[in-house]
């Protein structure tokens, strides 16, 4: 079975290396983006299952990226997941019309993200093409 592949987007080094060991660790395919226009074009080459991205970075932030990235690629039915520590309702509104987006808290343990990962893919329909 070919490996699952994750994007990675976040302007902090430490957050990409340490989610990066920890999904490599499990299996999954890894590349990384250090803001929304960077992760734009990986995604030319690199087409994600999931992409893991942070709202808050310089350049195009997380929700502009995630919005465009729907926009760009309608075809593609991958999981979104924004990492936020701003827990807040009315924080999270913008992704309410967005297919297939859900939050992570921050501070982010690369343990339950891995268990996150592996609970979707083994959900009845995860495959790309059903969700």
């Amino acid at each position: 079975m070919t490996p699952k592949q994750v994007l990675v987007v976040d302007d902090e080094p430490h957050v990409i290396r340490i989610l990066r060991l920890s999904l490599e660790k499990a299996g999954y395919r890894v590349a990384s983006a250090n803001d929304g226009n960077e992760a734009l074009a990986v995604m030319a080459d690199f087409v994600p299952d999931v992409m893991i991205s942070d709202i808050q970075m310089a350049g195009m932030d997380g929700r502009e990226l995630c919005r465009t990235a729907r926009a760009r690629y309608p075809d593609r039915a991958f999981l979104i997941l924004v990492m936020t520590s701003m827990t807040a309702m009315e924080e999270r509104a913008w992704a309410r019309d967005l297919p297939n987006t859900d939050f992570l808290e921050k501070p982010l343990s690369p343990r339950q993200l891995v268990a996150r990962l592996a609970a979707h893919f083994a959900a009845p329909g995860a495959a790309p093409e059903n969700i």
